[in-house]
């Protein structure tokens, strides 16, 4: 994959990685742009992007955030908010980067970087049926407290 670079996401990515959201995702779970720059804009923010000739092809959101207490899509960030763990918000990729392991470079870049920030767990909540995706890069299944079960 070296053709394929990792590097920060930007504001100036936004329309390019809300075309790739709006094809990953259904409707319920987009992310109003407000709420997409939040995280990227975030002080704790580990936002990447997958680049293949200049072109993005899938981004990474994610960030510090309190333990156990996911931010619900659409939510504007507090930039305040105590960060406790690395909280991995949003994983898309365009079809034609799907199968070569972007993802799996993106979430391993983004945990190095918040290794470095002091940030040693991360979590995430797997939608739209990809828990085994996240088992396969080594997450497990946390118990559910009652207040996320709602």
């Amino acid at each position: 994959m070296t053709d394929v670079a990792i590097d920060r996401l930007a504001r100036a990515d936004l329309p390019a990685a809300l075309t790739i959201q709006a094809a990953a995702y259904p409707p319920f779970l987009i992310e109003p742009a407000d709420a997409f720059v939040s995280r990227i804009d975030h002080p704790a923010g580990h936002c990447l992007a997958a680049r293949r000739a200049g072109e993005l092809i899938g981004y990474l959101l994610a960030h510090g955030w309190p333990r156990g207490s996911p931010p619900a899509v659409g939510t504007i960030l507090d930039p305040g908010a105590p960060s406790e763990v690395l909280f991995l918000h949003d994983l898309a990729l365009t079809p034609a980067a799907r199968g070569l392991r972007i993802g799996e470079q993106l979430v391993a870049a983004a945990l190095e970087a918040a290794r470095r920030d002091g940030l040693t767990e991360a979590e995430l909540v797997a939608v739209d049926g990809a828990a085994g995706y996240w088992q396969l890069l080594g997450f497990v299944e946390a118990t559910t407290t009652p207040a996320l079960s709602a």
